[in-house]
């Protein structure tokens, strides 16, 4: 069973994916349908930043999967057997 701290950490874990995805969603799919003049623009960046930051992050990503790969197996490297 889950403790409190571990439930606490995983809803506040789940409640900002939701927001990261309903923000992305809006930002990609609905905004384009609004007028550039409407004010709802301001609370958005612009629309390159739509495709920079999603790939900064996958990079970044693949990048630490990796690092922790090689120092895993960097670890776990078993010192060669010298035969006299």
């Amino acid at each position: 069973m889950a403790t409190a701290t571990d439930q606490v950490v995983g809803f506040g874990l789940v409640a900002f994916s939701l927001v990261l995805f309903v923000y992305y969603t809006l930002w990609i799919i609905v905004l384009p349908f609004i007028d550039s003049d409407h004010g709802i623009h301001r609370y958005f960046l612009p629309r390159e930043y739509a495709v920079i930051i999603p790939v900064v992050a996958g990079l970044l990503l693949v990048l630490f999967i990796g690092i922790f790969i090689m120092v895993v197996m960097w670890k776990s490297r078993k010192p060669a057997k010298k035969s006299d």
